[in-house]
């Protein structure tokens, strides 16, 4: 039994979208979420600075004496996740890797992508998919509203439905669509209206919080006393709509009573 917890790192609040599902997952875990409000979004910064943003956040995750971390941050994935794991000696899994290996299993050979800026430009997503499914078709968009939006807790108004509407144009053809940013789970009853419900919306979280299952009984890292369980979040910016988004989604007030401030 390893009772330390499961770090996560997100640029704000998309990652509670993961957290959620790990949550479910791997009901006996504490988890310590660090969300890099201050900085937020990483969609439009340099590789460079996703990089150092990513290996920042881990070293703080590390201090708190965590056994693996959990990178909920597309742009992060994509673009920092195969650097840091060459420095750290601790599992440490991105969102991409597991969906992809989802979808090949559905033999899904239309699929749809929609992203951050950085996330589309880093080629992440497209190039795991052509290694894995090489006779994919492959249709992206980059969606850069949707995460601020999403921040501000507009995620089911007139104005996110007007939104989406803009963004899905050209990829109604698809098979699935990949939530290929954490944020975009939060507006996936829209999406799916929007699409229709022939279509398969691809929730990372849900992939990788099953992955994630995998590598701690194979690490022989599970906790199996449920009583040591505690959440903990730490943002490195008080002043957000975190805290109003996060109740709204978790639905639970002690999850957020008391939240950290901090920074790296």
């Amino acid at each position: 039994m390893d009772s330390r917890p499961i770090g996560m790192f997100d640029s704000g609040v998309g990652g509670l979208t993961v957290l959620k599902e790990i949550m479910t997952q791997c009901p006996n875990e504490s988890i310590i979420y660090l969300g890099d409000t201050k900085r937020f979004p990483y969609g439009s910064k340099s590789k460079e600075t996703i990089i150092e943003l990513t290996k920042r956040g881990i070293e703080f995750l590390i201090s708190k004496n965590v056994k693996a971390v959990v990178i909920a941050c597309g742009t992060a994935t994509s673009q920092a996740l195969e650097e840091v794991q060459k420095c750290y000696d601790i599992p440490i899994i991105g969102i991409i890797n597991s969906a992809v290996r989802y979808i090949k299993e559905k033999d899904y050979k239309n699929i749809g992508i929609i992203a951050t800026r950085g996330t589309i430009r880093s080629k992440g997503w497209q190039n795991k998919i052509n290694e894995i499914i090489p006779k994919a078709s492959i249709f992206y968009k980059a969606c850069p509203l949707l995460a601020p939006m999403a921040e501000e807790g507009w995620t089911e108004n007139e104005i996110a439905k007007l939104t989406i509407k803009e963004y899905l144009e050209g990829l109604k053809n698809v098979e699935c669509l990949i939530l290929g940013c954490t944020h975009y789970p939060l507006f996936k009853e829209i999406i799916q209206k929007e699409l229709g419900k022939d279509k398969e919306i691809i929730n990372t979280g849900e992939m990788l919080s099953k992955r994630l299952t995998q590598i701690l009984k194979n690490n022989n890292i599970e906790n199996e006393n449920v009583q040591n369980r505690k959440y903990d979040i730490y943002l490195t910016d008080m002043e957000t709509n975190f805290i109003n988004v996060a109740s709204k989604f978790l639905k639970d007030d002690k999850m957020i009573e008391k939240i950290y401030k901090c920074d790296f």
